[in-house]
């Protein structure tokens, strides 16, 4: 636009020019003829009529060639925003496409949720009725024994202990006595009893109230210390009967193994101060298996000389075997070779008069005289065979 402004103040100043310059010329020539007054009406007019023609016809081109450049550039703005336009339609089907998109899977993922959802319920339901029945179960003492001895012998069958050769149990159920005896090294003996210590602690766990979790906790210690104690009679630890100075006292469940460390972590020190050794599953597996290993390194050492010995009988039995060996693989050579000579030497020995007389047969059978060289051949053949 500024420059179509240029343009215009430069036309208006040519015909400013132009119309000025005539004016001027005409008045000249007026006064050099006389007629000045007549004359100048008649010539201003003319100039000015000229001049305005002039004026509108270039005016005209002016604004015909600003008309044509704004319809191109309107026409290339059109074309612009048509294809801005296009640009965003696509981009509009593309949003739309991922919105359903979005809203298909979020519907997939909000139906598969649910049904998760609905699954764990059940599932929660389920575990529910098997925590119920399972407290149930355990809310008889004889059950928990039972139970506890069960987890037990899995270990013992786990780490590889075999009943009557690694251990013994007690068939009846007596108090005072332990659960099961270990046997070590040198006839010495290790006891171990199972306690359970339930009854109280599910009291503690179901309590609701502050102050009656604490005495519920309270006294399930108390029952901790009592089945310490019922551990530590000479029917238990009793050096006289080879028995080592400590007894174990198994707790089967990690749970409230865990909880009696964190509610009092003296029992632990207490315990050992009496040769208790408080142990839950994992920690008898770890001991259990270092009994293990220390049984059978002491029988290893303890046949370790009965090894020694039989090695050296063997040692003497097997140069013996060599030297019998090496005997029989020379008779078998010399087998060999006798084998090769009888069916090589010793056969072609024996076939060649065999095949004179079947020449000698052939010659016959067809009337054919021997000549004096053939037979002396034959006679030379002879010989060699009796040789």
């Amino acid at each position: 636009m500024d420059d179509a402004g240029g343009q215009m103040n430069l036309v208006l100043t040519l015909l400013i020019g132009l119309f000025a310059g005539a004016a001027i010329a005409g008045i000249i020539w007026l006064i050099a003829r006389g007629g000045i007054k007549e004359s100048f009406k008649s010539i201003s007019y003319d100039a000015l009529s000229n001049n305005s023609e002039q004026f509108f016809r270039l005016a005209k081109e002016w604004q015909d060639q600003q008309t044509a450049a704004h319809e191109k550039e309107l026409e290339n703005k059109k074309g612009q925003i048509d294809q801005t336009f296009d640009v965003m339609q696509d981009r509009l089907k593309d949003v739309q496409q991922a919105l359903l998109d979005f809203q298909k899977d979020h519907k997939q993922q909000f139906g598969e949720i649910n049904s998760q959802l609905k699954n764990t319920a059940d599932q929660n339901i389920k575990l529910h009725d098997v925590t119920s029945r399972l407290q149930t179960a355990l809310a008889s003492s004889r059950v928990r024994g039972n139970w506890g001895e069960r987890m037990a012998e899995d270990i013992l069958r786990l780490v590889g202990f075999v009943e009557g050769i690694n251990y013994k149990k007690q068939k009846a159920l007596e108090s005072g006595r332990p659960d099961y005896t270990f046997m070590l090294p040198q006839k010495l003996i290790v006891n171990m009893d199972v306690k359970f210590p339930f009854d109280n602690y599910q009291l503690y766990v179901e309590a609701r109230e502050d102050s009656e979790k604490q005495k519920r906790k309270e006294q399930f210690l108390k029952d901790v210390k009592s089945r310490i104690k019922e551990v530590t009679t000479r029917d238990y630890i009793n050096p006289a009967a080879n028995t080592v100075d400590y007894v174990i006292l198994f707790i089967p469940n990690e749970q409230i193994y865990a909880f009696i460390n964190e509610s009092d972590s003296s029992i632990l020190d207490e315990a050992l101060r009496n040769k208790v050794i408080l142990c839950s599953p994992l920690t008898l597996y770890a001991i259990l298996a270092v009994i293990r290993q220390a049984v059978d390194n002491f029988n290893l050492e303890k046949t370790a000389g009965q090894i020694l010995q039989l090695l050296g009988t063997f040692n003497k039995q097997w140069g013996l075997f060599i030297e019998s060996m090496d005997k029989m693989g020379k008779r078998i050579d010399d087998a060999r070779s006798e084998f090769d000579a009888l069916v090589s030497t010793r056969r072609n020995q024996l076939e060649r008069p065999l095949r004179q007389i079947e020449q000698l047969r052939t010659r016959n059978s067809q009337n054919i005289e021997i000549l004096p060289d053939e037979s002396k051949q034959v006679s030379e053949e002879s010989q060699e065979t009796e040789e």
